[in-house]
């Protein structure tokens, strides 16, 4: 295989999986305290709209991300309400905020910009580039990394935005705050018996919030990265399904990050593989059409949940509403 086409997929699989990898870290927050997280698709949505608005807007890259990370926040507190403080239907109420997003994101890009629910696109000097942009071509002129590495550190490992770095080194954060500290202790804890931690003197309500509140940061974080770092501009449902892949990564991975990290980056393979492919002439099958490649990786998702759903260690406590007892 072409030296140049494995350094482009390598980074073309980092690129696509940083915003699965960003929502599956959401989603794991929130379903290790107990609260199921069907909203990632929505919160994910709001957030882009808002980056890419204030962008257009204020041309602060800072702001953008920032607002994104709020909204979400908004959201996810927004289900906390319903389903922690009233316990509603965790489910019902996380499909509500993935259709609130999708109508109201169009509804207010179509008020504010008059452009069909689209934004304007975000100035070249707040979107997100390559923190070391001469990476790949000082790399191909060193003789001792050959014709393979080259490619594969500069265009595949080193020619990313901050947001790609930030989101694997948000796995091992994750991890550390999950299984190394007291609080990820009782996050567990809350998601598998919140009758012992409650006994225990803790907080469950606080707890789930807490979960929440990160969920609704990496949340927006993933949303900005679409705007800042892919698209340039909000389009509506731009999404496209990415919030539900990273539930099926997360579930595929037992609710644990390293694993739903290699579920994000399988994802994310199949994704640019599949652009690679377009236009490929298989033999004895000719071209394949475009539609069935880029309906690989939803069709991963739907194997995925349908093999190992039933197989995974859910948290015991998940979409069962904490009722204190007196």
């Amino acid at each position: 295989m072409d030296e140049a086409l494995i350094g482009a997929l390598i980074a073309s699989t980092l690129r696509v999986a940083t915003p699965l990898i960003l929502c599956a870290l959401a989603g794991l927050l929130a379903e290790r305290s107990g609260v199921v997280d069907i909203g990632l698709e929505g919160k994910m949505l709001f957030a882009a709209f808002a980056a890419a608005a204030s962008g257009a807007v204020f041309d602060s890259t800072l702001l953008a991300l920032g607002l994104a990370m709020a909204v979400a926040v908004a959201l996810a507190w927004l289900h906390g309400f319903a389903c922690v403080s009233h316990r509603g239907d965790q489910v019902v109420s996380g499909m509500a905020i993935d259709i609130i997003a999708a109508g109201l994101t169009v509804v207010l890009g179509i008020a504010w910009f008059h452009q069909g629910g689209q934004t304007p696109p975000v100035a070249d000097t707040v979107r997100l580039h390559a923190l070391w942009p001469g990476a790949q071509a000082a790399l191909e002129r060193v003789p001792a990394l050959g014709g393979f590495l080259g490619p594969a550190l500069g265009e595949g490992l080193l020619s990313h935005n901050v947001l790609v770095y930030a989101a694997l080194a948000l796995v091992g954060a994750v991890w550390w705050l999950v299984y190394r500290t007291r609080f990820g202790l009782r996050l567990r804890a809350v998601g598998e018996n919140p009758q012992m931690v409650d006994a225990a003197g803790v907080s469950v309500l606080k707890l789930r919030y807490a979960a929440l509140t990160l969920n609704g940061m990496l949340c927006g974080l993933a949303g900005g990265y679409l705007v800042l770092a892919q698209n340039a501009s909000f389009a509506p449902n731009m999404t496209a399904g990415r919030g539900f892949m990273a539930l099926a990564a997360l579930i595929f991975g037992n609710w644990r990050p390293v694993p739903a990290l290699l579920a994000c980056l399988l994802f994310g393979f199949l994704d640019a593989a599949a652009i690679r492919l377009q236009g490929v002439s298989l033999p004895g099958i000719g071209e394949v059409p475009v539609q069935a490649i880029q309906a690989l990786p939803y069709l991963l998702t739907v194997i995925l949940l349908a093999g190992f759903i039933g197989r995974s260690n859910a948290p015991k406590a998940l979409g069962i509403p904490y009722v204190k007892e007196r």
